[in-house]
């Protein structure tokens, strides 16, 4: 978990070090132990007005695998530096006429312990054909939780930054790295 402030630093730093060409806009940037992941606007393609949909979707994806190929190597050099500099992976991904696409991101190992009644739901989804594996069944549950409880884990990170500002604070405190996220493991 980082503060607010280094989000901030850290949005701001690659808002001057992107290509000025590189996005239409800087639509979101997200960041964990991890990995940073870095999403773009880029122009949707310019279609007649009577274009079937499925010319449009075909369009959307055509525009976004000629960004993706355009620009591999501008977007090679600014990881590289944030790697450095933020020490975390960088991810890259785009919108486009509504459509997200993510080229790269880190599948970061999990471990827990589950005891049957918990084991019997991921078993359940996997009978189902909601997953293949109980590893899928469980990111299926992540992502079901995280679409539906926005609100009350926003509410959670704020309070876990007010708690990292106040233990920053204390007498263990030590003097972090310019502008480097840090956090509390």
């Amino acid at each position: 978990m980082i503060t607010n402030e280094q989000r901030e630093n850290l949005r701001g730093w690659l808002t001057g070090r992107l290509p000025e060409d590189l996005f239409e806009g800087l639509t979101e940037v997200t960041v964990d132990r991890e990995e940073i992941t870095v999403i773009g606007r880029i122009p949707a393609p310019r279609l007649a007005e009577d274009a079937s949909d499925a010319e449009r979707e075909a369009a959307v994806e055509g525009r976004i695998q000629e960004f993706r190929e355009r620009t591999r190597e501008a977007r090679i050099e600014v990881a590289r530096e944030t790697e450095h500099r933020y020490r975390r992976k960088v991810s890259w991904g785009v919108e486009c006429d509504g459509r997200r696409a993510l080229f790269t991101h880190v599948a970061a190992p999990v471990m827990t312990r589950l005891r049957q009644p918990e084991r019997q739901v991921l078993d359940t989804l996997i009978a189902g054909g909601v997953a293949r594996s109980r590893s899928d069944a469980l990111a299926w549950c992540v992502r079901l939780v995280q679409r539906h409880t926005d609100d009350w884990l926003t509410e959670l990170r704020e309070s876990l930054e007010h708690v990292q500002r106040v233990r920053a604070q204390g007498p263990d405190a030590e003097p972090e790295p310019e502008g480097a996220p840090t956090e509390e493991e």
